[in-house]
């Protein structure tokens, strides 16, 4: 069972940090040395069981939530493609940890999409000059997605608690 909280879109002004910014540099419009535009925020949350059919079924309701923010074709692409590599993860290695949470969010500027489930350990987070097994069918996609990110100006980022660990994904939205 897929449950969902609305998307939503503030269209009021709201700081966003203009492209090539540090994003971990301060956003409010009135602290010094803060590098913000206005951009309007949003967000989207999901969460259900990790089996097989739930990663086309959150695909589509993130590429809906993504339409719906005129994001670019070329990132909501990249964005997809991440959540198809992180949801099938949670499937594949955490499916008995219970429920995942999926959230996407449109804020200063730059999108993310956090993927979480309630297993301990945390994924290994590649680097590229990782030697790829060749005849491995799978092991490739968390590398994927960080180049993906890297290569569009964001990062790939994992958390871990008592709760379980979360994988974020931020990338400039424009």
């Amino acid at each position: 069972m897929l449950t969902s909280t609305p998307p939503t879109v503030r269209t009021t002004a709201r700081p966003a940090i203009r492209p090539g910014a540090d994003p971990d540099a301060p956003t409010d419009p009135d602290t010094p040395g803060s590098a913000t535009t206005s951009r309007a925020r949003g967000f989207g949350r999901w969460a259900a069981e990790p089996t097989a059919a739930t990663v086309p079924l959150i695909r589509s309701r993130v590429r809906s939530v993504l339409e719906g923010w005129e994001i670019a074709a070329e990132i909501a692409d990249a964005l997809l493609l991440a959540v198809s590599e992180l949801v099938g993860n949670v499937v594949l290695h955490a499916a008995g940890a219970g429920r995942l949470r999926v959230e996407v969010s449109l804020r200063g500027g730059w999108l993310q999409l956090e993927v979480a489930d309630g297993a301990s350990p945390p994924p290994r987070l590649p680097h590229p000059r990782d030697e790829v097994d060749q005849e491995a069918e799978s092991g490739r996609g968390l590398l994927i997605v960080h180049l993906m990110a890297t290569e569009a100006g964001g990062r790939l980022s994992v958390q871990a608690d008592e709760f379980g660990k979360s994988v974020r994904v931020r990338v400039p939205a424009a």
